[in-house]
């Protein structure tokens, strides 16, 4: 499945924080010159409300000489040093009483107020005036705010974002030392952790998680060594054995008994090899997830019984017994589920005090859930050694009578049938009785998946 590329997480870091830079500082921006705005507005309304009352007052008040010289200059001196006002009075002819006029700085750029005063005593009738403010100079200002403030936001966001880009490298350098650290890493030194001291806080459950992987991929490393090295040894004592017979028979003329009885040695020892191999090629398949064939089963007890039955001889040469306790039913493969419970009674009966009782305990756990158990008195097993169990080829004692028969993959095979059941393997040993097994998960829903080899016996 295609995934879309990420790209730098410092690229990306240094692009949104410059983005929200320039949009932090262009509401910062927008805000002062909208307040600026808002208040030149109100201070023209209010200088218009001003010059308006006034202009009122000096209409209205009687004039000292009672002509209209007299109120015309008096209106000139009002608008001494109010350049940006302009004043017009009509009378209600339409003909001018009064006029002062001043050039708008740019179109648009004025405020206009328009009442009706009384008439003074030169003008009988009232008059409608124009009272115009000039706001060219605060328009002219605003302009020159906006590109300031423009200038600031772009400014202001570039200086931050050269500023954040090198507070994101400088924040991503543990990142990197931890690059380097893993690139240092190989197959010889998975021995190693990386250090997390002085990393960031963030960081800590990354190096640790990471550093517990390398703890599991050292040991399944060791282990695989460990496995290599028993299969060599594994296959060389009967490919030595088969070698050396073979070298025997070869040196002088035989007749067809001695001869037959060297083919049947070798014979064995072919076998023996052939059950690695198949074993081999069986956790092989269950380790790339092959699943369990399932089919219903009615009484798990009648299976039971039937290896029990199968391991009669041996059985008989220990001094045991098997009793089955328990049953249930379910959906399971059959021939694995055999070879599981076959591979646990051949262990337990190699290790069981002559004259006990091996039980085969099945017991239905909640969940749908089944248990196996085959318990054994006998030696108790070291708790070292317990976890072990089902490693490939191990043996706790090498010395013990059937070492040489038995290669250590019965419960391995165990572990691995477990696994394609959904199931998991277990074992305990204390004051004398050893008892191993595994659950079985109930099937979610059957499928027609191929069942995997079944191995050779152990």
């Amino acid at each position: 499945m295609s995934r879309s590329r990420v790209g730098s997480l410092g690229r990306r870091l240094s692009t949104w924080l410059a983005l929200q830079s320039l949009a932090g500082l262009s509401v910062v921006c927008v805000a002062v010159y909208a307040v600026t705005h808002v208040n030149l507005e109100a201070r023209q309304i209010e200088a218009l409300t001003q010059k308006q009352t006034q202009v009122r007052h000096l209409l209205t008040e009687e004039p000292q000489r009672g002509d209209a010289s007299t109120l015309t200059h008096k209106l000139d001196d009002f608008f001494v040093g109010h350049q940006d006002l302009a004043l017009s009075l009509a009378r209600p002819d339409g003909s001018v009483f009064y006029q002062r006029a001043v050039g708008a700085s740019s179109p648009g750029s004025a405020r206009v107020a328009r009442f009706e005063v009384a008439a003074p005593a030169t003008a009988p009738d009232k008059l409608t005036a124009v009272l115009t403010l000039d706001t060219g100079d605060d328009r002219q200002l605003l302009r020159r705010l906006a590109l300031t403030l423009l200038a600031a936001a772009l400014g202001g966001a570039a200086l931050v974002s050269a500023g954040g880009f090198v507070l994101v490298r400088l924040g991503l350098r543990p990142v990197r030392e931890l690059v380097e650290q893993t690139r240092l890493l190989a197959a010889d030194t998975l021995h190693r952790r990386l250090d997390g001291s002085g990393q960031a806080e963030e960081l800590e459950p990354l190096i640790a998680q990471f550093n517990e992987l390398l703890g599991r991929l050292s040991q399944a490393y060791e282990q695989l060594e460990g496995f290599n090295a028993d299969v060599a040894h594994e296959l060389c004592t009967p490919l030595a054995t088969l070698i050396s017979s073979t070298e025997l028979a070869l040196r002088r003329a035989r007749g067809a008994d001695e001869l037959r009885e060297v083919l049947g040695s070798n014979l064995e020892e072919l076998q023996r090899v052939a059950g690695i191999v198949q074993d081999m090629l069986f956790l092989s398949q269950a380790d790339r997830g092959s699943s369990a064939r399932r089919v219903a089963t009615a009484s798990l007890a009648g299976v039971a019984r039937q290896v029990a039955d199968y391991h009669d001889a041996a059985l008989d040469d220990a001094g045991v017994r098997v009793e089955v306790i328990g049953d249930t039913g379910g959906e399971f493969d059959l021939p694995l589920l055999q070879r599981a419970l076959s591979n646990l009674v051949a262990n337990a009966t190699r290790y069981a005090d002559r004259g006990s009782t091996i039980r085969i305990e099945i017991d239905a756990l909640t969940g749908g859930k089944v248990r196996f158990a085959v318990a054994n008195h006998g030696a108790t097993i070291e708790p070292a050694h317990l976890p072990r169990l089902f490693d490939r080829f191990f043996r706790g004692d090498r010395a013990r009578s059937g070492a040489h028969q038995n290669h250590g993959l019965g419960l391995a095979i165990v572990a691995a049938i477990a696994r394609m059941h959904g199931g998991r393997p277990f074992a305990s040993s204390a004051s004398g009785i050893t008892s191993i097994g595994f659950t079985v998960l109930p099937a979610p829903g059957v499928s027609a998946a191929p069942s995997a080899t079944e191995p050779s016996p152990s």
